[in-house]
């Protein structure tokens, strides 16, 4: 008996292998590992030639890669190919491609203050591989869309990506399936919390990467619209943090001083550096047809309404009276008396003093009953509308534009604030479902102009 209790102690005292323990929230996943891995490839493929991309025999990319090899030991579940990329570009973002692929910009090297925080971004990315986000909310969207035997049917076949192109869904670089939920920020945070720990760095670090970008304002706006806060993110990791043994964590390493330093002098390209490089000449349409209209112009122009002001693009036009509703869409967005692209601002009086929650699930409830064949998707959301508290609600319903005899399936994404005296200002941005990936930047770059009066 002395023995079983000795040895009992001893295996009690012996270091535990600890692995990440956060147990993240299920869904359905119609895609197979191969088929996401598959797919990732093929995006991929596209996104390294779009995008300026640091050679892998540069030291600033050997280093990420050795980074990267040091987290993804620690990542839980399946072990997918990561592979590590730098973006030549100015501005702070990272990303991650289902199946494996995760960038990272120059730009969040150079803002990183230590190695810890470089590390946390990288291990948050790693996360939403590892939680299967976008293939996820890829899921759930093609579920509200095809019952599930033609659902099986379709991405079983040969051409996946091709049968989710025609679907809609996009997982290129800007697409509505890299912009990640608060609820897929949240749970990207806490498996990040557990992989830095285990790869021992300081996940206190990550979270304070984030509030850094947040305090900052426009400098982390692009990675702060990708990577919603998801409300109490600093507590939410100190929690995460608090369930740990104590250990000691690294914030810093030689290696990364040596590693910004070099980043540091180097001269990145912006956003519409890379664009220009590409044939877009700043504030002129890519000439491109979305659909059946031509792309918006990259630079806005504002209107002056009673209530708000916005901007929009300049090859579009306001229609209706400027001093109530309006709808801002491109010529050929309205078809058949509907709006098949563009955004609609309006006003709702709730019946009662109401929360902006409540007002705005009032507001949802008579969208639905003047268009029955409107549907939401997923749970609204918190946001912040330039500093002023808003909602958010994606919802699917039928474009006014067919495809032969077919109408094809329409992205709305609803956005609401309320006013001091209760009444609620909302924006619906509208495209059809196929096209709505290519739209998102300009709703969003519109939606950061948005102001109350």
């Amino acid at each position: 008996m002395k023995l079983v209790v000795w040895l009992l102690a001893i295996a009690m005292a012996a270091p535990q292998t600890v692995e990440a323990r956060f147990k993240p929230s299920t869904s359905s996943d119609a895609f197979t590992r191969d088929q996401e891995i598959q797919i990732g490839q093929q995006v991929a493929a596209e996104t390294n030639k779009k995008l300026p991309l640091l050679p892998d025999s540069d030291p600033i990319t050997k280093y990420v890669q050795q980074l990267g090899a040091k987290l993804v030991v620690h990542a839980p579940g399946e072990k997918w190919p990561y592979t590590f990329h730098v973006i030549n570009q100015k501005e702070i973002n990272a990303f991650a491609i289902p199946g494996g692929p995760i960038y990272i910009n120059l730009g969040t090297i150079q803002a990183a203050d230590n190695e810890a925080q470089l590390a946390g971004v990288m291990a948050h990315e790693t996360s939403h591989i590892v939680l299967r986000h976008g293939t996820r909310a890829a899921t759930k969207q093609m579920e509200a869309q095809l019952p599930l035997q033609i659902l099986g049917a379709l991405i079983g076949g040969s051409g996946i990506l091709a049968q989710l192109t025609l679907m809609g869904i996009s997982f290129g670089v800007g697409s509505y399936f890299l912009h990640n939920s608060r609820q897929s920020e949240n749970e990207a945070d806490l498996m990040g919390t557990d992989i830095m720990y285990d790869a021992g760095y300081d996940p206190k670090q990550m979270a304070e990467f984030f509030r850094k970008l947040e305090a900052q304002g426009n400098a982390g706006i692009q990675f702060l619209s990708d990577h919603p806060n998801p409300g109490n993110r600093v507590q939410s990791v100190n929690n995460e943090v608090a369930t740990l043994p104590p250990k000691h964590l690294v914030e810093n390493t030689p290696e990364f001083k040596r590693v910004k330093q070099l980043a540091m002098a180097r001269h990145p390209l912006t956003a519409e550096q890379i664009e220009q490089d590409q044939g877009v000449a700043p504030g002129q349409s890519t000439g491109e047809i979305i659909g059946s209209i031509p792309a918006p112009t990259t630079t806005l122009q504002k209107l002056n309404n009673n209530a708000f002001e916005i901007g929009y693009p300049s090859n579009w036009k306001v229609y209706g009276d400027p001093s109530s509703s309006v709808t801002i869409a491109p010529d050929g967005g309205v078809a058949q008396n509907a709006v098949a692209y563009g955004v609609i601002i309006d006003d709702f009086q709730p019946e009662t003093n109401l929360s902006l929650d409540a007002a705005t699930h009032q507001l949802i409830t008579n969208l639905r009953q003047s268009n029955p064949d409107l549907r939401t998707v997923g749970s609204d959301e918190s946001i912040r509308v330039n500093g002023v508290p808003g909602r958010s609600q994606e919802m699917i319903g039928t474009s006014p534009i067919k495809q032969g005899n077919q109408a094809l399936q329409e992205r709305d994404w609803l956005v609401a604030t309320q006013r001091a005296d209760g009444i609620v200002i909302y924006l619906v941005f509208i495209a059809p479902e196929k096209d709505f990936s290519k739209l998102r930047p300009t709703f969003e770059q519109m939606l950061r102009s948005f102001k109350e009066k």
